[in-house]
């Protein structure tokens, strides 16, 4: 018996290093795992992390800035002309006209070609002008095909936006 005690004694003496050494291979995974988990490692079996996500900033809506140039109000003319356009793809010259004083520009600065030819025809395209700070914002509405188009031209010798008769 006293064979059976040394026997226990001898395997708690080979379990003492072995055990010390699987305690200390334990710690260090885990420390391990611990420091992936902080850095960014993900467990499979856990959600994923949240990263931040950049929010987009707010393109501003464009408004009329008399101060400002003819090349820097160009956005608001054109959100104005289109708003008639989506509701009125063939919109007359005096529709457009009237929806650009409605959001701000002076009458009296606009030109606008006429909605019908000589011959009495539908005009392929119309084109208006505001006078703004010296220069022109010039927009044209058709043909069908083309769409709407604008941009930002000096004023003519005449002191006009527009060549020829314009109906204003």
């Amino acid at each position: 018996m006293r064979n059976h005690g040394g026997t226990a004694t001898g395997r708690r003496r080979a379990w003492g290093p072995a055990a010390l050494t699987i305690v200390a291979l334990a710690s260090v995974g885990c420390l391990a795992g611990c420091t992936a988990a902080e850095g960014g490692a993900h467990d499979p079996g856990s959600p994923a992390p949240s990263s931040p996500v950049a929010t987009p900033t707010p393109t501003p809506i464009p408004s009329l800035d008399p101060s400002l140039s003819a090349e820097q109000n160009l956005a608001f003319f054109d959100m104005t002309v289109k708003a008639v356009l989506a509701k009125d793809p063939s919109a007359s010259g005096a529709a457009l006209v009237d929806a650009l004083v409605v959001a701000g520009f002076d009458r009296g600065d606009m030109e606008v070609t006429p909605d019908r030819t000589t011959a009495d025809l539908e005009a392929d395209s119309i084109q208006f002008s505001v006078r703004f700070n010296g220069e022109c914002i010039v927009g044209q509405r058709g043909p069908e095909d083309k769409g709407y188009h604008s941009m930002v031209a000096p004023l003519l010798g005449t002191g006009r936006c527009l060549l020829g008769s314009s109906a204003k």
